[in-house]
Protein backbone atom coordinates (compact mmCIF):
# COMPACT_ATOMS: atom_id res chain seq x y z
CA UNK A 1 0.00 0.00 0.00
CA UNK A 2 2.66 2.71 0.87
CA UNK A 3 4.45 1.51 -2.07
CA UNK A 4 1.53 2.77 -4.70
CA UNK A 5 0.81 5.88 -2.58
CA UNK A 6 4.79 6.41 -3.06
CA UNK A 7 4.28 5.55 -7.03
CA UNK A 8 0.93 7.87 -7.02
CA UNK A 9 2.69 11.29 -5.06
CA UNK A 10 5.77 10.84 -7.97
CA UNK A 11 3.28 10.28 -10.92
CA UNK A 12 1.85 13.49 -9.61
CA UNK A 13 5.00 15.12 -9.24
CA UNK A 14 5.96 14.39 -13.26
CA UNK A 15 2.36 15.51 -13.83
CA UNK A 16 3.38 18.87 -12.49
CA UNK A 17 6.96 19.14 -13.41
CA UNK A 18 5.62 18.20 -17.51
CA UNK A 19 3.21 20.92 -16.90
CA UNK A 20 5.41 23.47 -15.25
CA UNK A 21 8.13 22.70 -17.60
CA UNK A 22 5.65 23.20 -21.21
CA UNK A 23 5.25 26.96 -19.85
CA UNK A 24 9.20 27.99 -19.67
CA UNK A 25 10.12 30.39 -22.33
CA UNK A 26 6.55 31.56 -23.06
CA UNK A 27 4.80 34.81 -21.47
CA UNK A 28 1.72 33.02 -20.64
CA UNK A 29 1.17 30.62 -18.21
CA UNK A 30 0.01 27.23 -20.15
CA UNK A 31 -3.21 26.06 -18.44
CA UNK A 32 -4.01 22.56 -19.14
CA UNK A 33 -6.84 20.61 -16.94
CA UNK A 34 -8.07 17.13 -18.00
CA UNK A 35 -10.00 16.75 -14.04
CA UNK A 36 -13.18 17.32 -13.82
CA UNK A 37 -14.83 16.42 -10.39
CA UNK A 38 -11.86 15.14 -9.10
CA UNK A 39 -11.71 12.19 -12.38
CA UNK A 40 -9.20 12.30 -15.35
CA UNK A 41 -10.31 12.04 -18.42
CA UNK A 42 -9.56 11.60 -22.44
CA UNK A 43 -10.40 13.70 -24.78
CA UNK A 44 -13.78 12.65 -26.57
CA UNK A 45 -14.41 15.64 -28.54
CA UNK A 46 -13.24 19.06 -29.17
CA UNK A 47 -15.77 21.83 -28.75
CA UNK A 48 -15.24 24.62 -32.06
CA UNK A 49 -17.63 26.12 -34.28
CA UNK A 50 -15.18 25.08 -37.37
CA UNK A 51 -16.93 22.21 -39.19
CA UNK A 52 -14.56 20.05 -38.81
CA UNK A 53 -14.39 16.20 -37.52
CA UNK A 54 -11.43 13.33 -37.31
CA UNK A 55 -11.55 10.07 -38.30
CA UNK A 56 -9.09 7.70 -36.80
CA UNK A 57 -8.10 4.24 -37.10
CA UNK A 58 -7.08 1.43 -34.48
CA UNK A 59 -4.48 -0.59 -35.56
CA UNK A 60 -3.70 -4.13 -33.61
CA UNK A 61 -4.05 -7.17 -35.35
CA UNK A 62 -5.01 -7.29 -39.35
CA UNK A 63 -3.11 -5.82 -41.80
CA UNK A 64 -5.30 -6.95 -45.01
CA UNK A 65 -6.78 -3.71 -46.14
CA UNK A 66 -4.18 -1.35 -44.79
CA UNK A 67 -2.88 -0.27 -48.56
CA UNK A 68 -6.85 -0.05 -49.34
CA UNK A 69 -7.96 2.19 -47.07
CA UNK A 70 -4.49 4.55 -47.72
CA UNK A 71 -5.73 4.67 -51.75
CA UNK A 72 -9.28 5.44 -50.18
CA UNK A 73 -7.96 8.15 -48.31
CA UNK A 74 -5.47 9.58 -51.07
CA UNK A 75 -8.46 9.46 -53.62
CA UNK A 76 -10.51 11.85 -51.26
CA UNK A 77 -7.28 13.87 -50.17
CA UNK A 78 -8.16 12.92 -46.50
CA UNK A 79 -5.79 12.81 -43.53
CA UNK A 80 -6.81 10.72 -40.38
CA UNK A 81 -4.96 9.19 -37.56
CA UNK A 82 -3.80 5.36 -37.03
CA UNK A 83 -3.29 4.30 -33.47
CA UNK A 84 -0.78 1.49 -33.50
CA UNK A 85 0.46 -1.31 -31.12
CA UNK A 86 3.64 -2.27 -30.69
CA UNK A 87 2.99 -5.75 -32.00
CA UNK A 88 1.77 -4.24 -35.26
CA UNK A 89 4.12 -1.69 -35.56
CA UNK A 90 6.62 -4.77 -35.19
CA UNK A 91 5.08 -6.35 -37.77
CA UNK A 92 4.48 -4.21 -40.80
CA UNK A 93 7.06 -1.66 -40.69
CA UNK A 94 6.66 -0.76 -43.83
CA UNK A 95 2.71 0.02 -43.43
CA UNK A 96 3.77 2.14 -40.72
CA UNK A 97 6.32 4.51 -43.18
CA UNK A 98 3.59 4.26 -45.71
CA UNK A 99 0.99 5.87 -43.50
CA UNK A 100 3.62 8.73 -42.44
CA UNK A 101 4.74 9.15 -45.54
CA UNK A 102 0.93 9.82 -46.87
CA UNK A 103 0.62 12.07 -43.95
CA UNK A 104 -1.13 10.81 -41.69
CA UNK A 105 -0.73 11.01 -37.97
CA UNK A 106 1.14 8.17 -36.40
CA UNK A 107 -0.77 7.52 -32.84
CA UNK A 108 0.09 4.97 -30.06
CA UNK A 109 -1.81 2.35 -28.65
CA UNK A 110 -0.02 0.95 -26.72
CA UNK A 111 3.05 -2.13 -26.74
CA UNK A 112 0.74 -5.22 -26.07
CA UNK A 113 -3.27 -4.10 -26.19
CA UNK A 114 -3.11 -4.69 -22.04
CA UNK A 115 -6.13 -2.38 -20.07
CA UNK A 116 -3.84 -0.08 -19.11
CA UNK A 117 -5.80 0.77 -16.30
CA UNK A 118 -4.63 -2.54 -14.25
CA UNK A 119 -1.13 -2.28 -14.89
CA UNK A 120 1.39 -0.11 -12.16
CA UNK A 121 2.77 3.23 -13.25
CA UNK A 122 6.41 1.95 -14.49
CA UNK A 123 4.35 -0.85 -16.44
CA UNK A 124 2.29 1.44 -18.05
CA UNK A 125 4.63 4.32 -19.07
CA UNK A 126 6.55 1.04 -20.25
CA UNK A 127 4.06 0.01 -22.56
CA UNK A 128 3.53 3.62 -23.74
CA UNK A 129 7.25 3.89 -24.40
CA UNK A 130 8.01 0.70 -25.96
CA UNK A 131 6.21 1.67 -28.96
CA UNK A 132 6.81 5.18 -28.82
CA UNK A 133 11.04 4.09 -29.42
CA UNK A 134 10.06 1.77 -32.74
CA UNK A 135 7.83 4.44 -34.26
CA UNK A 136 10.53 7.01 -34.19
CA UNK A 137 13.09 4.58 -34.83
CA UNK A 138 11.36 4.10 -37.89
CA UNK A 139 10.00 7.27 -38.76
CA UNK A 140 11.57 9.91 -36.84
CA UNK A 141 8.08 10.89 -35.60
CA UNK A 142 7.85 11.92 -31.41
CA UNK A 143 4.46 10.76 -31.15
CA UNK A 144 1.81 12.92 -28.69
CA UNK A 145 -1.53 11.01 -29.71
CA UNK A 146 -2.38 8.07 -27.09
CA UNK A 147 -6.17 5.73 -27.41
CA UNK A 148 -6.06 2.83 -24.73
CA UNK A 149 -6.96 -0.44 -25.53
CA UNK A 150 -10.60 -1.54 -25.18
CA UNK A 151 -10.63 2.68 -24.15
CA UNK A 152 -10.07 1.57 -20.89
CA UNK A 153 -8.30 4.00 -18.62
CA UNK A 154 -8.75 5.49 -14.56
CA UNK A 155 -6.68 8.77 -13.15
CA UNK A 156 -3.22 6.71 -13.30
CA UNK A 157 -3.82 5.91 -17.04
CA UNK A 158 -4.04 9.79 -18.20
CA UNK A 159 -1.48 11.02 -15.52
CA UNK A 160 1.15 8.47 -16.50
CA UNK A 161 0.61 9.07 -20.59
CA UNK A 162 0.80 12.97 -19.42
CA UNK A 163 4.26 12.40 -17.92
CA UNK A 164 4.98 10.47 -20.96
CA UNK A 165 4.11 13.89 -23.02
CA UNK A 166 0.80 12.13 -24.47
CA UNK A 167 -2.71 13.70 -24.64
CA UNK A 168 -5.00 10.52 -24.40
CA UNK A 169 -7.21 10.32 -27.17
CA UNK A 170 -11.03 8.58 -26.53
CA UNK A 171 -13.79 8.82 -29.53
CA UNK A 172 -17.55 10.17 -28.95
CA UNK A 173 -18.60 8.26 -32.32
CA UNK A 174 -18.53 5.04 -32.72
CA UNK A 175 -18.48 3.45 -36.07
CA UNK A 176 -19.03 -0.50 -34.27
CA UNK A 177 -16.94 -1.67 -37.80
CA UNK A 178 -15.48 -4.13 -35.32
CA UNK A 179 -18.77 -5.80 -34.71
CA UNK A 180 -18.94 -6.46 -38.62
CA UNK A 181 -22.57 -6.01 -38.87
CA UNK A 182 -22.10 -4.92 -42.60
CA UNK A 183 -21.33 -2.08 -44.78
CA UNK A 184 -24.63 -0.34 -44.46
CA UNK A 185 -24.27 -0.62 -40.81
CA UNK A 186 -21.05 1.33 -40.67
CA UNK A 187 -22.57 3.64 -43.00
CA UNK A 188 -25.37 4.12 -40.69
CA UNK A 189 -23.91 3.95 -37.47
CA UNK A 190 -21.44 6.85 -38.18
CA UNK A 191 -24.01 9.34 -40.26
CA UNK A 192 -26.93 8.85 -38.11
CA UNK A 193 -25.03 9.13 -34.45
CA UNK A 194 -26.59 11.13 -31.64
CA UNK A 195 -23.13 12.68 -31.20
CA UNK A 196 -21.97 13.58 -34.67
CA UNK A 197 -21.37 16.94 -34.43
CA UNK A 198 -18.25 19.86 -35.22
CA UNK A 199 -15.80 18.11 -33.35
CA UNK A 200 -15.89 14.87 -33.32
CA UNK A 201 -13.91 11.82 -33.20
CA UNK A 202 -14.68 8.86 -35.12
CA UNK A 203 -13.51 5.32 -34.11
CA UNK A 204 -12.95 3.20 -36.54
CA UNK A 205 -10.23 0.14 -37.19
CA UNK A 206 -8.13 -1.61 -40.32
CA UNK A 207 -8.14 -5.54 -40.24
CA UNK A 208 -11.65 -5.19 -39.76
CA UNK A 209 -14.28 -7.18 -42.43
CA UNK A 210 -16.40 -4.33 -44.08
CA UNK A 211 -14.68 -0.96 -42.98
CA UNK A 212 -12.52 -0.09 -46.35
CA UNK A 213 -16.03 -0.82 -48.41
CA UNK A 214 -17.78 1.33 -45.74
CA UNK A 215 -15.04 4.10 -46.29
CA UNK A 216 -15.93 5.57 -49.17
CA UNK A 217 -19.30 6.58 -48.43
CA UNK A 218 -18.51 7.64 -44.80
CA UNK A 219 -16.18 9.92 -46.09
CA UNK A 220 -18.78 11.17 -48.64
CA UNK A 221 -21.39 11.55 -46.18
CA UNK A 222 -19.70 14.01 -43.77
CA UNK A 223 -17.75 15.94 -46.80
CA UNK A 224 -21.95 15.97 -47.72
CA UNK A 225 -22.65 17.46 -44.50
CA UNK A 226 -20.47 19.97 -44.64
CA UNK A 227 -17.64 18.85 -42.97
CA UNK A 228 -13.97 18.70 -43.21
CA UNK A 229 -12.04 15.65 -42.01
CA UNK A 230 -8.83 16.50 -40.56
CA UNK A 231 -6.43 14.30 -38.14
CA UNK A 232 -6.75 14.47 -34.84
CA UNK A 233 -2.97 16.13 -34.82
CA UNK A 234 -4.88 19.33 -36.58
CA UNK A 235 -8.19 19.26 -34.18
CA UNK A 236 -7.55 19.48 -30.62
CA UNK A 237 -6.52 22.03 -28.98
CA UNK A 238 -2.55 21.65 -27.03
CA UNK A 239 -2.96 24.33 -24.18
CA UNK A 240 -5.03 26.36 -22.34
CA UNK A 241 -7.78 23.95 -22.61
CA UNK A 242 -10.03 22.21 -20.13
CA UNK A 243 -13.12 19.33 -20.32
CA UNK A 244 -16.12 18.73 -19.35
CA UNK A 245 -18.08 15.91 -17.75
CA UNK A 246 -18.49 14.28 -21.10
CA UNK A 247 -14.60 14.55 -22.31
CA UNK A 248 -15.39 17.68 -24.93
CA UNK A 249 -12.38 19.75 -25.17
CA UNK A 250 -13.11 23.55 -24.57
CA UNK A 251 -10.56 26.12 -25.04
CA UNK A 252 -9.99 28.75 -21.83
Amino acid sequence: MQQKFKRKLKTLALCGILILGLSVGVSKVVTVSNTVNGKELPIYSVETDEKKVALSFDAAWGNEDTQQILDILAEYNVHVTFFMTGGWVENFPEDVKKIYEAGHDLGNHSENHKNMSQLTDADCQDELMKVHEKVKELTGVEMDLFRPPYGDYDNEVIKNATVCGYYTIQWDVDSLDWKDYGVESIIKTVMEHKNLQNGSIVLMHNGAKYTAQALPQVIEGLLELGYEIVPISELIYRDNYHLDVTGRQIQN
